[in-house]
């Protein structure tokens, strides 16, 4: 583009120039005093015109849609039944027995006494002193005094000033990112598990009865009372005969397992670009300014002088005197009593009860849910852009030999055939290669 602009304005300045040599002549190389022969191949010439064209051309773009989606999965709910066990509880039943026994209880007594104590019991006198001291007196003079003092006077200024700031240009990546998701996955195992399978066994066993008074003689000839132990009594008991057996359990556990997926995911970072620019800022600068000023100073001096006054003093002494009190005097004695209390022991008997268990098992059923995943999808879109092209033109002149005049028919047989151009020594034709490179 620019070759051919440099070679057009060679040509204008050609002409140009062939213009201002035929004015030097005199007229006398000009087109009306040339043969008609000669004028006809430089009359029409080829130029180049530039002709913008507004073009428009298909741009695909990529956008990525959300689109919802139902998926099944299987999820597992737990249900409880209840199941009926008979168990026995030991109930203790609680009973009474009368004893008597012999407790000292504390008897008090309380009795008074005399006695003598001395105190000292203080006794005050004001009596009056004279004390002297001294005591300063302010005296204040005034006198006046020369004082320079500083004054910043705000004066403001506008400089330019380079600020850099940062400027933020998104850029949009499609990468691949790895997704995790965790699928929980049915594992079964065995565990061995004890029961006790045992049974109620009634045994019998004696039990001695309860203690009998009866009367007996002693060596001495005289009867007399004694305990002895009554009558054993057969006691019938269920005892429980234990019998542990060993069974296999399955328990099904959902183990989590971590599934890997590349997807291709758009993103868009942020670039950071650095721009300069010229602020002007307005700068207030302080200017110091000294000023003086009188200013009245006022002193104080101390003068010393002496005060005579009688202070009050109150003095303190001690008198002894005797004083008797009675006191109070507590005697403890201790007296021997008889009480009878209850006695509270324990009777164990079993009672049959009926436990409900909970026992859980899995039951699965299909559950529907909604994902959202991106779709891509392409959109045409036209974009306008300017087309420029060199279109030739030829562009042909009056021709002034078609109508010669009485001079052109006067010179035509004197005058040799001369070019109507000016022909100096620097004078270049330009080339296409010189064209390209002005």
């Amino acid at each position: 583009m620019k070759r051919i602009l440099a070679g057009i304005a060679l040509m204008l300045a050609g002409f140009t120039a062939a213009e201002a040599s035929a004015a030097g002549f005199c007229g006398a190389c000009n087109y009306n005093c040339c043969p008609p022969v000669a004028c006809q191949p430089t009359s029409c010439y080829t130029t180049c015109k530039v002709e913008r064209q507004t073009c428009y051309r298909t741009v695909y773009e990529t956008v990525c849609e959300p689109q919802q989606y139902t998926a099944k999965r299987t999820v597992y709910d737990t249900v409880y039944d209840n199941v009926e066990q008979t168990c026995y509880r030991t109930v203790y039943e609680q009973a009474s027995r009368t004893e008597t026994y012999q407790v000292q209880r504390p008897v008090f007594e309380t009795s008074q006494r005399e006695h003598r104590y001395t105190v000292q019991r203080p006794v005050y006198e004001t009596i009056e002193r004279e004390c002297s001291y001294q005591v300063s007196r302010p005296v204040w003079e005034t006198h006046e005094r020369q004082v320079q003092r500083v004054v910043c006077r705000p004066v403001t200024e506008t400089i330019n000033r380079q600020v850099c700031r940062t400027v933020y240009r998104n850029v949009t990546e499609t990468i691949n990112q790895t997704r995790c998701y965790t699928v929980m996955r049915p594992v079964t195992t065995y565990r061995t598990v004890r029961r006790d399978c045992g049974r109620w066994v009634c045994q019998s066993m004696q039990v001695p009865g309860p203690p009998m008074c009866r009367v007996v003689c002693d060596p001495c000839g005289g009867m007399r009372r004694v305990m002895v132990p009554g009558p054993c009594r057969t006691v019938t008991r269920r005892v429980w005969c234990p019998n542990v057996v060993e069974q296999q359990i399955p328990c099904t556990q959902y183990v989590p397992q971590v599934v890997q997926q590349s997807c291709p995911v758009q993103v868009c970072r942020v670039v950071p670009e650095t721009v300069t620019e010229n602020v002007p800022v307005q700068v207030t600068r302080l200017q110091r300014d000294v000023v003086n000023e009188t200013v009245p100073v006022r002193t104080c001096r101390w003068v010393n002088e002496t005060v005579t006054k009688k202070i009050p003093q109150r003095v303190c002494r001690m008198v002894t005197e005797e004083k008797v009190c009675t006191v109070p005097v507590q005697t403890c004695k201790m007296v021997t009593e008889e009480r009878t209390r209850e006695i509270p022991y324990c009777v164990a008997k079993q009672v049959p009860y009926t436990v409900t268990h909970k026992v859980a098992r899995c039951v699965p059923r299909e559950e529907s849910y909604t994902c959202t995943r991106m779709v891509s999808r392409v959109v045409p879109r036209q974009v306008a852009y300017e087309v420029c092209k060199l279109v030739p033109t030829t562009v042909c002149n009056a021709s002034p030999c078609a109508a010669p005049t009485s001079s052109c028919s006067s010179c035509q047989g004197n005058v040799p055939y001369q070019s109507n151009r000016a022909t100096t020594e620097g004078d270049v034709q330009p080339t296409p290669d010189a064209i390209g490179d002005n």
